[in-house]
Order: structure tokens, then sequence, then C-alpha cells
């Protein structure tokens, strides 16, 4: 059977997971390291994320990071997965972005999200609050301003006049954003698949060109493990599982451990349930399981690109994890020939909801790989 994952780019979100007993520096320096072999391995592109104040992420400055991995890398696309601009100024942003570009010319992405601190604590520090967040659209506009032209007199330099590709990390509702102001959507099935499809399809028929891009782009974000069977994947994905977990239930997101602890961890009945419904949602087990998920998961979103994003408490395991995955993704059957245009699969087939299509409560070889 032909596949159409030929014609889909894969790429990277590394959070930065940081697991019990590492330090943070460790993890930070794991982030550069799996960007590296990402490239070897032949992803299109590789974002890191920002957090503020969570115990089991260590990624907090996200455009240092990035700054930190396209110096260790050469040909994969660097941006973020996002940069919280309800955190910043916007014409910090600009220019932090533009220095990267300037740096490490068409190779950046800027992935911008809306999420503001966790907690209270968090926002008062960082000097934001949700109030930021419900004026997204004005700061956007703001910060999509400086890379063209100067505001009231205020400069973004070196961004103003550089391309720099935006991208907008978005849920069901935020896909509508997305197709207003002309950018490319992020977007995973976090309250299940077919809110998700009906977002995307709203996105494609709603969508306005911009300076940023003509047509609409997207890229459907999925945890995704590959391992010798489904009883190990799906044992790769309880460290994530129990962090959801513990989160839910005791507010603070810890470091991941390892999966012989969890079994021993004693559980209320509510953590049992988090838990258990924290496993569902993934895409797992060997590639001739997962390659016909992932499949199905393009037919039906028509995607332009799959983000994978995957943490698990066995760093070996998750390295191999990925490179088993584009590996099996270039042995998939081609679907069409080269030089052909990509299809557009339409976006609202109706088929029966496969596994990632259940609600997750937990959060969110190219030729030429420095293309957008």
């Amino acid at each position: 059977m032909n596949s159409a994952l030929q014609d889909v780019r894969f790429s990277i979100l590394d959070r930065s997971r940081v697991r019990a007993g590492q330090s943070y520096p460790d993890a930070l320096r794991e982030t550069v390291e799996f960007a590296r072999l990402a490239e070897e391995w032949g992803y299109h592109r590789f974002w890191v994320s920002e957090h503020h104040s969570v115990p089991g992420v260590a990624g907090s400055a996200p455009t240092v990071l990035a700054a930190a991995v396209a110096g260790a890398t050469s040909r994969i696309r660097i941006g973020t997965g996002g940069v919280m601009l309800p955190n910043h100024q916007p014409l910090v942003v600009a220019e932090q972005f533009g220095v990267l570009e300037s740096v490490y010319p068409g190779r950046i992405d800027m992935g911008l999200g809306r999420s503001v601190g966790f907690t209270d604590g968090v926002r008062r520090a960082l000097g934001h609050g949700k109030d930021d967040a419900e004026d997204f659209d004005a700061r956007l506009t703001e910060l999509l301003g400086y890379l063209e032209a100067g505001r009231n007199g205020v400069h973004a330099w070196p961004a103003e006049g550089l391309h720099i590709p935006a991208y907008l990390l978005a849920t069901a509702s935020g896909a509508d954003r997305a197709a207003r102001f002309g950018l490319p959507l992020v977007i995973a099935a976090v309250s299940g698949v077919e809110p998700m499809v009906e977002a995307i399809a709203r996105y494609r028929n709603d969508f306005r060109p911009s300076s940023q891009r003509a047509e609409p782009y997207v890229m459907v974000s999925a945890a995704t493990v590959i391992a010798d069977s489904v009883e190990a994947a799906h044992r790769l994905l309880l460290p994530e599982a129990w962090s959801a977990a513990y989160s839910r239930t005791r507010g603070e997101f810890p470091a991941l451990i390892a999966p012989e602890q969890i079994e021993r961890e004693p559980m209320t009945e509510r953590q049992r349930k988090i838990f258990s419904e924290s496993l569902r949602g993934h895409i797992h087990g060997t590639e001739e399981t997962v390659i016909p998920e992932l499949e199905d998961l393009v037919a039906r979103t028509g995607a332009d690109e799959i983000l994978v994003h995957t943490s698990t408490y066995d760093r070996a395991a998750r390295l191999e994890s990925h490179r088993r995955l584009l590996s099996a993704v270039r042995r998939a059957p081609r679907r069409l020939p080269v030089g052909s245009g990509r299809p557009r699969p339409h976006p609202c087939r109706p088929s029966p909801a496969p596994p990632w299509g259940r609600p997750r409560p937990d959060p969110w070889p190219p030729s030429n790989p420095a293309r957008e």
C-alpha cells in the first residue's frame, strides 16, 4: 500500500524535560545534542519550548536555547514551540528573532503561543498576567508589524525587513486566529481528534493570505513512540503520564521518574484516573503499528508536517525511537513520483476515531533542510 508520509515533513519539539536526579544544565545540554542528532537523522526542524518555574522542565529561555541549538547544527531549521507572547514585549521578541535570523540566516522559525505563567506567583514574577493573554491579537499585530517597519519611531533592528517565518501554536479556537493573521497553524488533538479536524477545516477555509504566507500550512503535533513491542512503547509513556497526574493533583509538574518507580508509587483514585487518561492519545508501538496510525492521522487532517513531541525517562530509548521513526517513514512507499505536487486530502474525511483521537488532558531528509 502506498504511503502519504513520504510527502510530509517530520520535525521535533523538545521541552528539555528533566529526569529525577538530573541537573537542569545537563537537561539543556541533552537538548542541544538531541538537535544535532535530529539533523543527522534528517528531521526538517527542531523547536524548543518556554516554561517558567516548572520543576520538570529546564527550557525557560527559548530564544537563548535556540541560539545554542543553531550553533551546534548547520542545516536543520531551528525555532521555538513556542515563545509565549503574553510573557514578553513584542519589540523584544522581534529583536531577539532578528538577531537569531541575522546570525543563522534562513534557518530560524518564530513559533508563538498564548499561554501565561502557570501560577499567580510566576505571573507576578514575569510582570504579565491573564489580561495579557486576552490582548494577544494586539500583541501579535505589533510583533508582526516590527518585522516590516518601525512603529511610532521605534525600530526592531535587526529584525526589520528580514523574513522570519511566524507560526501560531493553537488549540481549536486558536486556529481561527491563525487563519485571520495568515499564519501557519501548529495544532494538537488536545480535546480529541474531531475538534482538531474541524478546526483545521475552518482554518483552511477562512485563511487570509498575508506577507507571511500565501497559502495555509498545517503542522499537527503528535506524541509518537517506537520500540520493539507495543508493550515496550507503552512503558516508555508511563513517566509523562505520571507527571501529568502528579501536576494536576499537586499543582507542580515534576521531574520524570523511571517506570519501575511509578509502578511502586501509591496513587489516589483521582491520580489513577488522570494517569490512565494521560496514556491515551499517543501513537506508539513498533514500526508496523505506528506507520499506519500516522498515515491515518495525515489522511484525516491533510497535515503538511508532523511535529513529534515525546518525553520519557529513558533518554537512549527516546533517541532510538526518533531515529527509527524517520527511518520507517523513509522506507514507506511513496504515494507520488518525485516532482509531483503534494496532494491535499480532504480534512474532514469521515473514519472511525483511532486511539490518538481520544482526549488528552496533559499539555501541550530534505535535500534542503533550511527551506520553510
